[in-house]
């Protein structure tokens, strides 16, 4: 597909008179501009399609920027055209016998996990069995007794990539998500599996029997370590912290369960949107962004106060945030950080969209 400016794009311009959603809690003009700039991040990701509807011949990017067009304020489908069922097409491409939904061997737990998330949003029928298989291979890849690991091991109920086999919380998030996403039985052991592994990467030692943990509620990368980009040991940061409330709430822990609160209390208390909460760093900043906006809309509350007495409208501030980092293309990337592809406005463009669309719910 040709690519032409974002501001010479007709449709593009007459994205700025289309009705708002539900009014929620956010500003009305600031919604009108917030709907505008996911039409503008939908115009870039569209332009980067290649002729096999793949963005970066990426199952994971291709599945993240369906994701975005579907769950659009447009609630665009595949009857849209070839710009929707190309991604769809790609992502059935790559369905492979096991289950998966991967081009390779690796991280195939991960995009066979956004993959199942970005097929169920197409809410069409003719997918059923191939979720059902992407369902079935995620549980089999759930660290647990099939795989050797006892309930005492600190390993056990968490997922890896595929093909990085040791498990962490970010990528048991993106599993329960998609799972979630594909109605997996509420009641199926997946879920309080999980729950082991996520309750080992908390800071809060009344429910983690990890010898690390500390008490401030927050979350780490998996038990007993953070990635050494942040160089802050085990200590909670933002994007952890959003993805183990995501996973305590997928899977179905109540909000007033001590667990939750003390994770709703961390995050709000140690509110930023300038660095990737807990650490001095920008890297997985827009990855805290996504996640951040999921788990505000999950919880249900349109405001908070942050640990220093002020009040927070998270839904106005994060857009606020966003337009403003917003290039003229329509895309976003990390500009302070190439750490996990944040340098990649492809990923970061659907990630951003995505997290506009649940600040717009």
């Amino acid at each position: 597909m040709k690519r032409r400016h974002l501001l010479a794009t007709p449709a593009w311009l007459a994205l700025a008179a289309v009705p708002a959603v539900a009014a929620g809690a956010m500003d009305p003009e600031l919604r009108r501009r917030t709907v505008r700039a996911v039409a503008g991040g939908l115009h870039y990701l569209r332009g980067q399609q290649a002729a096999d509807g793949s963005v970066l011949k990426s199952v994971g990017i291709t599945a993240l920027s369906l994701r975005a067009f579907l769950e659009s304020p447009e609630k665009y489908t595949e009857a849209d055209g070839p710009f929707i069922s190309r991604q769809v097409d790609f992502l059935m491409a790559n369905v492979r016998s096991d289950g998966s939904i991967s081009t390779s061997l690796q991280s195939t737990a991960y995009n066979t996990a956004v993959a199942l998330n970005a097929l169920a949003a197409t809410k069409n029928p003719k997918y059923e069995a191939v979720t059902a298989a992407a369902r079935k291979f995620l549980l089999v890849h759930q660290a647990d007794e099939d795989e050797g690991y006892k309930p005492d091991h600190a390993f056990y109920g968490g997922i890896g990539y595929g093909g990085g086999e040791r498990p962490d919380l970010s990528n048991v998030y993106v599993v329960l998500e998609g799972l979630k996403a594909a109605a997996t039985d509420p009641k199926d052991p997946v879920w309080q599996k999980a729950l082991v592994f996520v309750s080992r990467t908390q800071n809060r030692s009344e429910s983690n029997d990890q010898k690390w943990a500390a008490n401030d509620g927050g979350f780490a990368y998996r038990p007993g370590s953070n990635p050494p980009e942040y160089e802050n040991g085990t200590s909670s940061y933002g994007g952890m912290t959003a993805a183990g409330l995501l996973s305590l709430l997928f899977a179905g822990v109540d909000k007033s369960d001590p667990r939750v609160q003390a994770a709703y209390k961390w995050m709000t208390a140690n509110y930023t949107l300038e660095l990737n909460p807990g650490t001095t760093k920008k890297h997985g900043l827009y990855y805290f962004y996504n996640a951040f906006a999921k788990v505000m809309a999950a919880y249900g509350e349109d405001s908070f106060t942050d640990g220093n007495g002020q009040k927070h409208n998270w839904r106005n501030e994060l857009a606020q945030k966003l337009l403003a980092l917003q290039a003229p293309d329509g895309s976003w990337s990390n500009r302070d950080s190439n750490a996990w592809w944040e340098d990649r406005p492809q990923l970061v463009t659907a990630w951003s969209v995505i997290a506009l669309e649940h600040a717009l719910k």
